[in-house]
């Protein structure tokens, strides 16, 4: 124990001995409060779609046993939306898509302020590249980076003139990357973005995007196999004329 640096904050050895315990539970205690917070966010999400008719039903996981919500999806079926954290963990690849679900999305509830979002996404997509390239894994059909954070002042949002009101909050809408679908070892993956899918329009109708502007809100991933490579592009799309690019 460094005595002169306790000294140097007006603590003795026995003040600090008595003051760890209950320092390491305040912690424990609030890292558990904002897991909490990012479930709830998510659930008001996932909710109002379903206060504004645009999903049927949201049967959210067990707490400590799934993190896979289902919803119900009018003429379509079933959507699942498995919640993660940051995508640069290792937990990120650490998912199933269910077999129950016509569509699975990853949604990454990442607050950490420690890289842009779409850094975030970029490393997300690299460690799962494998996964979406194997055409017996059941992957999903898209990622969504989207948190509580999104839309304030520290992590301003491009499509902040589209938000709405969730609880207590003003939320702009998702970014929502599709992810292509493997069924055959072929050339191009998606690299041209024109893999579509269902359930982002749903997600983005909540904010007032309709079929005419759904394209400008939508992003993709593709992979392309080139001269025994595999390259990767990622486009991030923020409304009319706004977009960005990235490629490796």
């Amino acid at each position: 124990m460094e005595t002169e640096l306790l000294a140097r904050y007006g603590l003795t050895g026995e003040e600090y001995r008595d003051a760890l315990p209950a320092a390491i539970e305040a912690a424990r205690g609030s890292m558990s409060a904002s897991t909490g917070g990012r479930r709830r966010f998510l659930l008001d999400i996932l909710e109002a779609l379903q206060h504004a008719g645009l999903v049927d039903g949201v049967t959210k996981p067990q707490h400590g046993k799934s993190t896979v919500y289902r919803l119900t999806v009018p003429d379509f079926g079933l959507v699942a939306i498995i919640q993660k954290g940051c995508p640069n963990g290792t937990h990120g690849i650490r998912w199933s898509a269910p077999v129950w679900a016509r569509e699975t999305y990853v949604w990454w509830l990442c607050d950490s302020l420690n890289a842009e979002p779409g850094q975030y996404v970029a490393d997300g997509v690299q460690r799962m590249r494998n996964r979406i390239l194997d055409p017996d894994d059941r992957t999903v059909d898209g990622v969504i980076f989207h948190n509580q954070l999104c839309g304030t002042p520290t992590r301003l949002c491009p499509k902040q003139e589209r938000a709405v009101q969730i609880g207590a909050q003003m939320v702009p809408p998702p970014c929502v990357y599709v992810t292509p679908r493997v069924d055959a070892p072929t050339a191009d993956l998606n690299w041209d973005g024109m893999q579509q899918r269902v359930f982002p329009g749903i997600l983005l109708s909540l904010f007032g995007i309709d079929d005419q502007a759904l394209p400008a809100y939508i992003g993709h991933v593709g992979f392309q196999r080139k001269n025994g490579e595999v390259r990767t592009t990622i486009s991030s799309r923020f409304g009319v004329g706004r977009s960005t690019t990235y490629r490796r």
